[in-house]
């Protein structure tokens, strides 16, 4: 667990203090991701670290375009030089192509590709089944709840509209896998 330790003194260092309710969100993500851990076989400990960083880019020292997921990844692997697997999860997490598309931002996301759809699954269940401030939540009332925070002018509100299908679908494939995966270790 070196990577996902690491990233989680990254993450700490920059959302703890300044952004408390987005590390306390950080840290159910985490935790949503580390109960994923024997469905993802090697890769857990990669997810683990890209759920503990996925919001890094709201960090003042991360902001560069205002889309939190390239601004994090480019974090990641400007400043920091992370692995380059780590940065394709966090750019492209949850609605990241809904809203990099809104904002005319498809060629900085695509730095970050191809996205790995196992993973991007993967960071999108523990994303939205995390709350704001770090509880357990059902994915359609987080989805919800973004809509309602962000109002209908706003560029999140119009990305996640879009995606909800999307992002559902996402969610239920890694029930579906990780279903999968409890019924083989029954087995």
């Amino acid at each position: 667990m070196q990577l996902a330790k690491w990233a989680h003194g990254l993450a700490e260092s920059l959302l703890a203090d300044a952004l408390p309710r987005r590390w306390a969100h950080s840290q159910q993500v985490y935790a949503q991701a580390l109960a994923l851990a024997p469905m993802l076989g090697e890769d857990a400990e990669l997810l683990a670290a890209a759920a503990i960083a996925h919001d890094v880019g709201y960090a003042q020292d991360a902001v560069d375009t205002g889309q939190h997921m390239i601004d994090g990844a480019r974090y990641l692997r400007d400043v920091i030089g992370a692995d380059p697997r780590l940065c394709s999860i966090v750019a492209f997490h949850t609605s990241s192509s809904w809203e990099a598309s809104e904002l005319g931002l498809a060629d900085a996301l695509a730095e970050f590709g191809p996205a790995e759809p196992e993973l991007v699954d993967a960071i999108t269940y523990c994303d939205l089944t995390s709350s704001p401030v770090g509880d357990l939540v059902d994915p359609a009332e987080r989805l919800s709840e973004v809509l309602e925070r962000y109002g209908p002018e706003h560029v999140v509100f119009r990305a996640v509209s879009a995606a909800r299908p999307e992002l559902m679908a996402r969610v239920e494939r890694v029930r579906r896998r990780a279903e999968m995966a409890a019924v083989v270790k029954l087995s």
